[in-house]
């Protein structure tokens, strides 16, 4: 009697736990179904970055291994989707030169980016001295004399993306900018920039 008794509960275990996978089961696959279908009606498409603008207001690499510089860079980020928008948050700036850090990174605010709108941020970034190799300090001085410095403006944060009330988790986006400008040694003020400097968004 025991061993049958035994043998039922393990039975109704048995069932409910089946049912319970069953549950489960089709939960998920509900909620991913809802998420194909979300996706393929909003379809959420990238933001959009370019420079448009760059300015120097110091630029020292006379005192190696040290580097100091302040610039100013206006960019331009462009909400292509017709019902989704942005939210940004822990975003920062900094440049490289040559894949070596040239300013610290600058902290910036929040956004909140509208759909199918333009957002122009125009960033001050540097302002103290960053260490870099004798290879970097050497090369800017080279091309301060050709008149030609080629640099990478590098935005790194946090994105949402907002359709009416549903907002989903934070994504990291990386953007890269690579420019050159027309910068000669001693030049302050506004820099000339070198073709179309194109912006590669990793999200």
């Amino acid at each position: 009697m025991a061993d049958a008794g035994k043998k039922k509960l393990w039975k109704e275990d048995g069932t409910w736990t089946s049912a319970l996978c069953k549950f489960i089961i089709s939960v998920l696959f509900l909620a991913g179904i809802t998420a194909l279908i979300v996706w393929l009606v909003y379809r959420p498409q990238k933001p959009k970055f370019r420079v448009v603008s760059a300015a120097v207001y110091q630029l020292n690499a006379t005192s190696p291994p040290f580097i100091s510089a302040t610039m100013q860079f206006t960019v331009v980020t462009r909400n292509p989707n017709k019902r989704i928008s942005f939210l940004y948050d822990h975003l920062s700036v900094f440049v490289s030169y040559r894949n070596q850090v040239i300013t610290p990174p600058t902290m910036l605010p929040p956004l909140f980016h509208e759909t199918k709108s333009t957002v122009a941020l125009s960033p001050v970034v540097g302002g103290s001295t960053v260490p870099v190799s004798a290879d970097v300090g050497n090369g800017l001085l080279m091309d301060e004399a050709y008149g030609v410095v080629g640099l990478r403006l590098v935005l790194t944060g946090k994105l949402r993306y907002k359709a009416g009330a549903i907002k989903t988790g934070r994504y990291g986006i990386h953007v890269k900018c690579d420019l050159f400008v027309g910068l000669k040694k001693g030049f302050v003020g506004q820099l000339p920039l070198l073709g179309s400097p194109s912006c590669n968004v990793d999200v």
